[in-house]
């Protein structure tokens, strides 16, 4: 697969993660206009009652007009201990969350001010924490109108199914799938903290087809 163009993503959906792996070299979009609920801010988890959505609260500085770098997190909400309270319910009892745990509590105690410092340092982790050493990760300086990467920017939605994108994701074992059966395309949090060592080659080796030429 060629470089793609991705927009940044709250510890982002598998489907996401097998596409920037795979890729090997992505580009992350900071300097569009923001939209609202994506996945820029939000993330899915599994928990007993189904699926969480965890939403991160956003300002937009200058209103509708606000670049995605320029979004700030609105820190007058306690968001970051709801979030973690959220995700040690959900996964405690998985088998991995406690080998991954040190590595992701320090983020959800320390003030970040913009949006797009937490995701990236986020994402940072992810990367440490799959052992992926050959990704390369660049941030854009401008907003691409006519990108050299392969443009996944759209591409991925909270709402809607994968745009120009199949992507099988096998089976794994989840920690309540004996209530809602397995749920696909959740946070990369869900496959870390189910499969450990094993969700990298997980993600390598997931079958990816575009619809778009590349």
């Amino acid at each position: 697969m060629k470089p793609v163009l991705l927009s940044i993503a709250y510890l982002p959906p598998v489907s996401w993660m097998a596409v920037a792996l795979q890729s090997g070299k992505i580009a992350l979009e900071v300097h569009e206009t923001y939209p609202k609920q994506t996945f820029r801010n939000r993330c899915n988890i599994a928990t007993a009652s189904g699926i969480l959505s965890l939403t991160i609260p956003v300002k937009r500085i200058n209103g509708n007009h606000t670049k995605t770098c320029d979004i700030h997190i609105d820190n007058s909400k306690n968001w970051q201990l709801l979030h973690w309270r959220s995700i040690i319910t959900a996964y405690n009892k998985s088998p991995y969350f406690l080998y991954y745990r040190d590595q992701f509590e320090p983020m959800f105690s320390r003030r970040y001010d913009l949006l797009v410092d937490f995701n990236k340092e986020l994402f940072d982790n992810i990367l440490n924490a799959l052992r992926s050493k050959s990704t390369e990760v660049f941030y854009t300086t401008e907003y691409e109108t006519n990108p050299e990467f392969l443009d996944l920017r759209n591409s991925f939605h909270p709402k809607y199914p994968l745009r120009q994108i199949t992507c099988v994701l096998p089976r794994y074992m989840q920690a309540f799938e004996e209530f809602h059966g397995f749920l696909p395309d959740l946070s990369i949090l869900d496959l870390l903290f189910n499969l450990g060592p094993d969700a990298l080659p997980y993600l390598a080796s997931t079958s990816i087809e575009l619809s778009i030429q590349e």
